[in-house]
């Protein structure tokens, strides 16, 4: 197995599929990728400020699922009956714990300590890939990414948040930690799903077995407070549900199947970039020269990261 950035070989069911180099196209739409993605975090605070967490993480799924199952019931895509257990898995997975704890993490944290932690997602996925879908790591892929999380770590120490919104929580953090480490393993487990059943049918399934587990959660939430939906909380669902859930999983799981894991991840190292400035423009955090200086790092480890030479003794 080529273990080369540019080109691999990677496990698709019984057979072993051939990469072509990553085209022009392929690299653009990971960009736009992480500038939806980047945006999340920041919108998602937004939202938080007028809507309670499982509420707005249900109304998210709530404009995502119907849009979902179009997609499914337009293109007559199936699922047998044996495949229900691992989907519904899956969707309870990225969304009862991944989404939820997000939402929570984010609640106690500022707009950009999110949206750093939840950079380190990129960095699960590589790990993830490596044991599941045994795509190698080259030693110059290792330092690009060491490089490009040290980058964002940089952002992470030296920026300030310049209201109360902006205050961080260890367990805020805590709760984003936990909700990068499922939503990761989520990504790489879709594609053995998605090589067998088809990206859009396991994309609305498993978004569907999680709406559905979040339904509960919901009411007893709701119940405890009194429900007001406001245009700002609706903007904010909207946005996640059809940009970042819907659009974004469906380029995303698409570009697994034609990109190798590890450099789709590492040009998601893009995010935080994106959302920083996102939650300077919207709660004033400030961005000082620890940013330009991360930014730097951050891209120059993006560099390494897609580099195609081989180590000694590696296949080409």
């Amino acid at each position: 197995m080529s273990s080369q950035s540019i080109q691999s070989d990677v496990p698709v069911g019984n057979a072993t599929t051939t990469r072509k180099p990553v085209t022009l196209y392929q690299f653009g739409a990971m960009l736009l990728l992480a500038v939806m993605w980047g945006l999340s975090i920041p919108v998602t605070k937004f939202g938080l400020q007028t809507m309670p967490p499982l509420t707005l993480t249900t109304m998210r799924y709530g404009v995502a699922v119907p849009l979902l199952l179009v997609f499914v019931i337009v293109g007559r895509h199936s699922l047998p009956w044996r495949a229900l257990p691992r989907v519904a898995a899956l969707g309870v997975l990225g969304i009862g714990i991944g989404q939820v704890a997000q939402t929570f993490g984010v609640a106690g944290t500022s707009a950009s300590a999110g949206t750093i932690i939840s950079a380190t997602i990129p960095v699960f996925i590589v790990f993830f890939a490596a044991i599941r879908l045994k795509q190698q790591v080259s030693r110059w892929q290792k330092v690009g990414l060491l490089a490009a999380f040290a980058g964002i770590a940089v952002v992470a120490l030296g920026h300030q948040g310049a209201s109360a919104s902006a205050q961080t929580t260890s367990a805020g953090a805590a709760w984003v930690l936990l909700s990068a480490l499922a939503i990761a393993f989520y990504y790489v487990w879709s594609v053995e799903l998605t090589n067998t059943y088809g990206t859009a049918t396991v994309a609305a399934w498993s978004t569907l077995f999680g709406f559905v587990a979040l339904l509960p959660w919901c009411a007893r939430e709701i119940s405890h407070a009194a429900l007001h939906v406001t245009t700002q909380g609706f903007v904010a669902a909207t946005y996640l549900g059809v940009v970042v859930t819907v659009a974004g999983l469906f380029m995303w799981l698409n570009l697994l199947r034609v990109v190798p894991a590890r450099m789709a991840a590492s040009v998601q190292y893009v995010q935080p970039v994106i959302g920083i400035i996102a939650a300077s423009a919207l709660f004033g955090d400030r961005i000082g020269i620890s940013f330009v200086l991360g930014v730097a790092m951050v891209l120059g480890g993006l560099m390494l990261t897609m580099t195609s030479r081989s180590e000694p003794g590696q296949a080409s």
